[in-house]
Formats: structure tokens, sequence, C-alpha cells
């Protein structure tokens, strides 16, 4: 990131954000949390622009007469430039910087979002899911990297899962709001309403955000526990090693354990928030804007559950076990969690069939929160952790590209979705078996 000129930054309010706050005075602020904020809300409006297509897809269908296949291919169509662009933006995070890279991204989605509203068939709407999804990979190799540069040790678990719990929050809020929008106004207007969400967000990260190093609005009392315990190891680090290279990374079998668990769990992840919708429709016959409802009532259950396992993990894990990497044993048990799937078939009863649900995405994406987490746990160069975080979602989203590919062909195929559920659970058996046996050693710097 290279030295930062001093800027003046309006001072958020001081706030606390946890239970210790205000114990001992001016050393407890918690200041960063605006930071995870920024971080948390920037995911919610990524996953609200992401699952509008699967919400407005009746009257979208209704319009154009797509088959389930052709859905199949527009509710994955912006997965295939964000993985395309996963990896070459998690290089360029050090050199462009974590501000501008996440400000622009924000920008040239909520842009195409609102612009999919000018589509006329087919190939528009897929060219607006193109481009929103190229500009979408710039989010989480860049907010990895802001939580190992903004939150102790101690604390990545829980502000990465919150992190992460955007991908849930945002299909919640985007499920009503879209609906909302939809059955009040038409489809194209809820495009351009969500387009504009993002700008709003926009002023705030341009007023806020820095590092902890040059943030004006931080006491000196939190800046020194910020820059002492970050790495854990109670010494104050400003300097790293370089980042290591892209070859090297990929040489690392824990590396490989990342990549291959997440893409496991985000199988199973972007299944849902492409299908889910559908899949409540057709099985229940619900109209738009209770489906948005009862798609939102899962995702708002799981950010609840995923936070609270997160907070467990940094409790329950000594600095020992994180530096071991043992946080693999909740991944592990979330894997096993969502393997629930296969119980969706065969329940009748419709707040049933949430609580499976319920658990099956609190399985699949606390698991892949905490995966990242286990990266930033494993890494010994901080200077590593937006590639590798790029890596890991790299491997993630290339299964969630297929996901809503298979899915379509296999529900056009067998005119169910027992099939594509079997499909999911057997690839989150093999997560399992990933993360206890691939991410066992450290991943050591390429550059002492």
């Amino acid at each position: 990131m290279g030295a930062h000129r001093e800027k003046r930054r309006i001072q958020p309010a001081s706030v606390s954000w946890d239970g210790n706050a205000a114990k001992t005075g001016d050393d407890v602020t918690y200041r960063r949390g605006w930071i995870a904020l920024l971080i948390f809300t920037v995911v919610i409006i990524n996953y609200i622009d992401r699952i509008a297509l699967s919400v407005a897809a009746k009257p979208i269908v209704a319009e154009y007469g797509f088959s389930p296949v052709q859905m199949g291919y527009l509710f994955s169509g912006f997965l295939w430039t964000y993985v395309v662009c996963l990896v070459p933006l998690g290089l360029l995070v050090e050199r462009i910087g974590i501000k501008r890279m996440v400000g622009g991204g924000i920008a040239i989605w909520s842009t195409a979002t609102a612009l999919t509203a000018a589509a006329s068939g087919f190939v528009s709407i897929l060219a607006a899911r193109l481009v929103m999804g190229a500009s979408e990979a710039t989010t989480f190799p860049a907010c990895g990297g802001a939580i190992r540069q903004w939150f102790p040790e101690r604390e990545r678990g829980f502000v990465t899962t919150l992190f992460n719990g955007g991908s849930s929050a945002g299909p919640a809020v985007g499920a009503i709001l879209t609906a909302a929008l939809v059955s009040s106004f038409d489809w194209r207007t809820a495009f351009v309403v969500l387009g504009a969400i993002g700008f709003v967000w926009l002023i705030a990260w341009l007023i806020w955000y820095g590092t902890p190093e040059e943030a004006r609005w931080l006491s000196e009392a939190e800046r020194t526990k910020i820059l002492t315990e970050r790495d854990g190891t109670g010494v104050a680090t400003t300097k790293s090693p370089p980042p290591s290279s892209l070859g090297y990374l990929l040489s690392q079998r824990s590396v490989w354990g990342l990549v291959l668990t997440q893409a496991c769990l985000v199988y199973t992840a972007y299944l849902f928030l492409t299908w889910l919708p559908t899949y409540l429709q057709s099985t229940r016959e619900l109209s738009t804007m209770n489906t948005g409802y009862l798609t939102a009532i899962p995702y708002l259950c799981t950010v609840m559950l995923g936070v609270t396992i997160a907070r467990i993990s940094d409790r329950v894990l000594s600095s020992k076990d994180v530096q071991a990497g043992r946080r693999r044993n909740f991944i592990a048990a979330m894997a096993i969690l969502a393997m629930l799937i296969l119980l969706a078939p065969h329940v009748d009863g419709l707040f049933q069939l949430l609580g499976v649900l319920t658990l099956v995405l609190t399985g699949a994406t606390t698991g892949s929160g905490l995966n990242f987490t286990l990266a930033s746990d494993l890494l010994r160069n901080p200077r590593d952790v937006s590639r590798v975080v790029a890596i890991t979602s790299f491997g993630g989203n290339f299964f969630g590209l297929i996901s809503p590919i298979i899915t379509g062909y296999v529900v056009a195929g067998t005119g169910g979705y027992t099939w594509a559920f079997r499909i999911a659970a057997v690839l989150l058996f093999c997560g399992c078996l990933f993360t206890l046996s691939l991410t066992r050693r450290p991943i050591e710097p390429q550059h002492a």
C-alpha cells in the first residue's frame, strides 16, 4: 500500500460495539466497528443485486418466455466474469489500494444493476449481469485484506463471518425489497432503485475508509491495540515481507485445501441464492411477495446463527489453536450440518421446510465464512491475504457458477429438485474431508 498522506476525515461517533466497551475507558473504544459495518453492508448490497433477478424471475419469464435452462444461464451469468476477474483483481489490491478497489467496484456494478431495467431480452440482461459480476469481484479480496489490516487476531473469526454474513443478509433484504418493488411498481423500477442504493453506500465509504495508521478518528489506544494484536504477536507490525507470487501460493497444499473446501460449500450456497425463490414458487405455489418474505426467513436466521457460531469459534480457540488452523473443525461441522439438504424434498410442512433450509444455509454460508478466516489464520504474511482470499473465492465461485446451470438442467430433466439436492450433499461431504485433511500446514511467506 505504501506511504499514505494524512487526510482529514469525518469522525464517526464513539459508540460501543461489544460487551467489553467502557470497562476501562479510552483504551477500549471500538471505533473499528464502523469498518466492520461498512464491509458488512457492502456485501449486503452485493448480494441484493445478485438475488434481484431470481426474485423478479416470474414477471421476466412471463414477459420474455424464458425456459428453465435459459434462466439457469441468466442466474449464473454474473459469475462467469466474477470468476474470471477474481484473481487478477485480487493481485491488484496491493497496488491500487483497498479504498479505490472497493469504491470503483461498487460504482460499476450499481450502474450495471440499474441498466438492467433497460434490457430488451436475453442478451441484454446477460450483458448487464456480466458487467455486474466483473465489478463485484473487487469486494471479497479487498475486504479480506481490510479485515486483516483492521482487526486483532481474536476478532477476525467474528468479523469475517459478519462480513460473509452479508451474503445471507443481502438475499434476505433483497428478497423482500425486490418483491415489494416488483409488486408495487414493476421489475424494471426495482433494478433502478437497487442500483441507486449502491451509490449511497459509496459516499459513506469515500468519507470514512482509510488504514488504521492514517485514520484520524481512531484513538491512539485503539490504534496501538490494532497494530499490536492483528498478527497475534503482541508487537506492532507496520512492515511485512513482499507478497508471495501466485505460483508460490498455488504450490501450497493448504491453499488447495481452502479452495476445494470453498468450492464444495459455495455450490450449495449458490443453488439456494439462485433457485430458492423459484423452488418455493413452483413447489408451494406462492405469489412474488410471499416468495420474498419466505426466502428472507432462512437468510435472516442464518445471519444470527452464523455470527453466533463465529463468536464461539473466536472464544473457544486459543491463539495457538488459531495459528495451528484448528478452525477447520468448525468448518467441517458446518459442512455436515448443510448436508440436511437431503431432507428438503421430503418435508411437507412449509415452516418445517424453512427450518431445514435455514440449517442448510447456516452450514454452507457460515462454513465458507470461517474458511476465509482459516485462510487468514494460516497465512504468516498479511500481504498475502487478499491474494489467497481471491484464489479461494475463485474456487468457490467457479462451483457457484456451475451450480445454477447444473440445477437448471437437472430440474428440466427430472421435473424436480431431489437430484439437485443430492448432488449438493455429496459435495458438502467432500468439503468436510478436504478441510480436515488438506489445511494442516501454515502458509509461510515466499520472501522472508
